[in-house]
């Protein structure tokens, strides 16, 4: 098969496109013809050497990439016959190995793809979807509350955009330049402002007139986020599911103070990890199973970016560099 190996941490340009063994799965596995393998900000931190939530550095050589949607094609002993043949999709977990034509998990790890939904789009959901929906665990807009999303334009915050408007909530949608504010236009949100101009809020309250804003889904951080959190009234929520900061992964999460929340009469979250699990029964497949639901009415519709699986090393600078919308996915 045809694989993305990772040789060396560093660059994205240490990603090479090369020959390597067909994997076989073990008890309990199946392997899969991989339709599209999912890109995650995280595998850009991980290809430098970054530890991110796991224990170590990824031992090398390695094939990275934990999201992956297509056919088994294989079964390892004892895995049920029933899986074969069948379209699934699959998050990885700790294991890398899905920027590549053939990947193995485990058979509790599969879910069917809905028959309405494409691989592309079940892994968007299978990994963003999942979080999306974690993250509206602690704060679902409705009719009367108003959301700020920031990076709307993004994965996660295309389908929180939508959500929320679905959801009969007053969406203000911030995204960098003009190219990305229409799209999250598209997406319903009623105010599409780009945070790269200093004015920004100032345009915001303009539209709110006298309204606050109710929550604040925040994956920017820094003075983004701050100018964000002014637009909150009293009984507001600040949710932070990321600090991308100016450039990606040098950014910075917004940290308020026990003074300031209780002077603003907010409250202030980080809510990835073992919070959004714990919220969720423990269960994540619950997440996921729902996220995919969600797609397949028709409710969710994830933005996708598709690149060859030959250019894994254009779809990582894409990401780093902010040229990219909604969830990036790798086509074999």
């Amino acid at each position: 098969m045809h694989a993305v190996r990772l040789h060396a941490f560093g660059p994205a340009e240490n990603l090479s496109y090369e020959e390597s063994a067909d994997p076989v799965p073990g008890p309990g596995q199946v392997r899969i013809a991989v339709a599209a393998a999912g890109v995650h900000l995280l595998d850009t931190a991980l290809r430098e050497g970054e530890q991110g939530p796991f224990p170590a550095p990824t031992p090398l050589p390695t094939i990275p990439g934990r999201e992956v949607a297509g056919t088994v094609d294989r079964l390892g002993e004892g895995a049920d016959p029933a899986w074969l043949g069948r379209r699934v999709v699959a998050h990885l977990g700790m294991v890398p190995g899905g920027y590549a034509e053939l990947a193995v998990t485990d058979t509790a790890r599969l879910h069917e793809i809905p028959e309405r939904l494409d691989p592309a789009a079940a892994v968007a959901m299978i990994g963003t979807g999942r979080t999306a929906l974690g993250i509206l665990q602690f704060a679902e807009p409705g009719p009367g509350s108003t959301a700020v999303v920031l990076a709307a334009a993004g994965g996660i915050g295309t389908l929180l955009v939508q959500y929320a408007s679905s959801a009969g909530a007053t969406v203000v949608g911030l995204a960098g330049g003009p190219e990305k504010t229409a799209l999250v236009r598209e997406n319903g949100a009623d105010l599409a402002v780009d945070y790269l101009r200093p004015d920004w809020p100032e345009q915001v309250r303009a539209r709110l007139g006298e309204r606050p804003a109710t929550v604040v889904f925040d994956a920017v951080g820094g003075d983004t986020a701050r100018a964000a959190v002014g637009l909150l009234g009293e009984g507001g929520s600040h949710l932070v599911y990321g600090w991308a900061g100016e450039g990606l992964r040098d950014g910075e999460p917004l940290t308020l103070t026990a003074e300031e929340l209780a002077t603003r009469g907010i409250t202030s979250h980080q809510v990835l990890g073992r919070l959004m699990l714990d919220r969720a029964g423990g269960d994540i497949r619950t997440l996921e199973l729902r996220a995919l639901a969600e797609a397949a009415a028709g409710r969710l519709r994830p933005a996708v970016q598709r690149f060859p699986l030959a250019e894994a090393a254009a779809a990582h600078r894409a990401l780093e560099t902010r040229a990219t919308v909604g969830k990036v996915v790798l086509v074999p």
